[in-house]
């Protein structure tokens, strides 16, 4: 038994913690703390997945957003492709942008300063022991959908269990983790997990869109609607033209509206997404004033496409900011259920057939860096960096899981010799596929047994992936490969992704200094199998998902690190991408009329945080 000064001790720190908006630990995870770190807990303002929250238990905004910034205007934003439903919470259809992040609101908040860090949003308090073997959340009593409905109990035990059964693969996979859901009181929720030891589980809940069930069932969740939605969010849907156009307007009697962690947030009177058909007439939008940001990501457009008179006269301005996360995996990804992918000596010899340094140097002014990681660019990558204990202990039931050069950190991709011909490399991918059963027969590549030619599709959504893969397809015609290129619209583009109806595509996949629960989502053996997931490749690996399971049972930084790490050494090593490039810094131009504060977070810059000057953010709400 504690001794009684340590227990008077405890109950300050828990009453303490009981404030408003806050988030807690319960006494018996502070009596444990305690006991396991051999010192006394400290109350927290939030939950952290790893060490403690940054955020003072009082604090009264995010250090990246100004609480005295201006509100008002219109903000009008492009968007490329288009839309046909108002449920960004299905796979069918494709919703809207914006439904999401403005009206279906979250237990809590995530700091976007912090690798990953949830403040008080919808609950007003967390609890969760040492082992997160369950979290309990406390309902803020002023929370409140748009049509002034108070948010419930009921309404998050409802929200949970049709995103269970009905939702999107990963929210279907997520939520089934939950062993039992739980009213613990008037104003508070319970969720017990199953044995898998996910810690990342309690985030993950804090992060579950909250629905109201007096306007949903589990019938009308699943269908596909244009009819505008109800959420608690800090806007409504004010109009929308399906498939061209969708206007939010702020909710003047949003419940939400000065939390510490919306203060100097939500600060425009309007958003609207305008959709475009292409990315030219995007940017054609974006200089005649028609959109008032855009976030750059061609090189050749950001060196040479940014020359028009509002450049010039200051109207509007380029900024290179700063971001502090991993780049993510942008890729030629090989769908490895095709059986002409399914040799990884095909794949060795078709990502030695990208010729990065001369792509960079002729397509895109040199402005790129290679990716030779799945978490580049961060302390998460395993790329000049030989396995430590704890990475070769995870990965030792797994002997061929990893190639030694990769377990050594002396992998690199090969560097062509920036001419274009790129010979040594042709030579190198010739061998790997003639070990593979290939043969090069009046210039073309067959298989030596079949007689069938080396062919496959290349599945394109924008004529800018165009230019690079035409390029890599003339690469591969010189080694008797015929990749054809094949564009097709938005929405099929989007479901054939979804099914696995493709043999190459281009993707990306974007990663948090915190990646969890959506790895297996991405590289699990069951999301190889699942349509909707983002397993593009296929990819089966025990060892991918004994890496996962490591990593979400991580308990503290150094150890989450090193689970990261042998992960991305088995990607690595089983070549399921041809890796491209990424940028260093974040590119964006806008209007000189929109501002933003000075500290950019570790995620990049957030729009949310961004104003518009007062002269200029009067609006009537007329459409242009």
């Amino acid at each position: 038994m504690l001794p009684l000064s340590l227990m008077v001790q405890f109950e300050g720190i828990y009453s303490h913690a009981r404030s408003p908006l806050k988030a807690r630990i319960s006494l018996l995870a502070l009596a444990m703390a305690l006991i396991l770190a051999g010192g006394p807990a400290q109350a927290a303002s939030g939950l952290a997945m790893h060490g403690a929250p940054r955020e003072a238990e009082d604090f009264t905004h995010f250090p990246y957003a100004n609480p005295d910034a201006p509100r008002g205007g219109r903000a009008t934003f492009a968007v490329r492709g288009s839309f046909d439903s108002l449920n960004p919470l299905i796979v069918k259809g494709v919703s809207a942008d914006g439904v999401r992040e403005y009206l279906y609101e979250s237990l809590l908040a995530r700091a976007n300063d912090e690798p990953f860090t949830l403040y008080g949003l919808i609950a007003e308090d967390v609890e969760t022991p040492p082992d997160r073997s369950y979290v309990e959340f406390t309902l803020n009593p002023e929370a409140k959908f748009s049509d002034s409905r108070p948010i419930t109990v009921e309404d998050v035990i409802f929200s949970h269990g049709v995103l269970r059964d009905h939702g999107r693969p990963n929210h279907r996979s997520y939520y089934k983790k939950v062993a039992k859901v739980e009213k613990t009181g008037e104003r508070k929720v319970r969720f017990t997990f199953d044995g898998s030891g996910d810690r990342e589980m309690p985030l993950i809940m804090g992060l579950m869109p909250v629905l109201p069930s007096h306007l949903l069932s589990a019938e009308t969740f699943e269908k596909t609607t244009l009819e505008p939605r109800i959420g608690s969010g800090p806007y409504v849907i004010e109009k929308l033209d399906p498939g061209k156009t969708i206007t939010y307007k702020r909710d003047p009697n949003y419940w939400g509206r000065d939390l510490p962690v919306n203060r100097g947030l939500y600060n425009f009177d309007r958003i609207r997404f305008d959709y475009y058909r292409d990315m030219g007439s995007m940017f054609e939008a974006f200089k005649s004033g028609l959109v008032q940001l855009r976030k750059e990501t061609d090189p050749t457009r950001w060196a040479e496409g940014y020359d028009f008179p509002a450049m010039h006269d200051g109207e509007v301005i380029k900024e290179s900011l700063p971001v502090e996360t991993p780049a993510g995996m942008s890729a030629l990804v090989f769908n490895t259920r095709r059986p002409i992918f399914a040799d990884p000596r095909v794949r060795q010899a078709l990502i030695r057939l990208f010729d990065f340094e001369w792509v960079n140097r002729t397509l895109y002014h040199g402005q790129y860096a290679r990716t030779e990681s799945y978490f580049a660019r961060s302390e998460l990558s395993s790329h000049g960096h030989p396995a430590d204990a704890t990475e070769r202990a995870l990965l030792a039931p797994f002997p061929e899981a990893v190639k030694p050069s990769v377990m050594d950190g002396d992998f690199s991709f090969p560097v062509s010799d920036d001419t274009g011909q790129n010979r040594k490399a042709r030579v190198e991918a010739l061998t790997l596929l003639q070990d593979a059963g290939y043969e090069l027969k009046d210039g073309k590549l067959v298989n030596k047994k079949s007689g069938e030619p080396f062919e496959f599709e290349i599945l394109a959504a924008t004529r800018d992936q165009e230019r690079l893969l035409l390029t890599y397809a003339r690469a591969l015609k010189q080694v008797g490969i015929e990749a054809k290129i094949r564009q097709v619209d938005s929405a099929q583009y989007q479901r054939r992704k979804q099914t696995y109806d493709f043999d190459m595509i281009q993707n990306f996949w974007g990663v948090s200094l915190s990646p969890g629960n959506e790895q297996s989502f991405r590289w699990g053996s069951q999301a190889a199998a699942t349509e909707g997931s983002f397993n593009y490749p296929g990819v089966k690996s025990e060892a991918a998902d004994a890496m996962i399971e490591a990593m979400l049972r991580a308990k503290d930084r150094k150890s989450f690190i090193s689970a990261v790490r042998a992960l991305d050494r088995v990607l690595v090593s089983g070549d399921y991408v041809v890796p491209l490039f990424y940028l260093p810094r974040q590119w964006v131009a806008h209007w000189d009329t929109l501002k933003r504060p000075e500290k950019t977070p570790l995620y990049g810059y957030q729009l949310d945080t961004w104003w518009l000057e007062p002269e200029d953010n009067t609006d009537s709400g007329d459409e242009r």
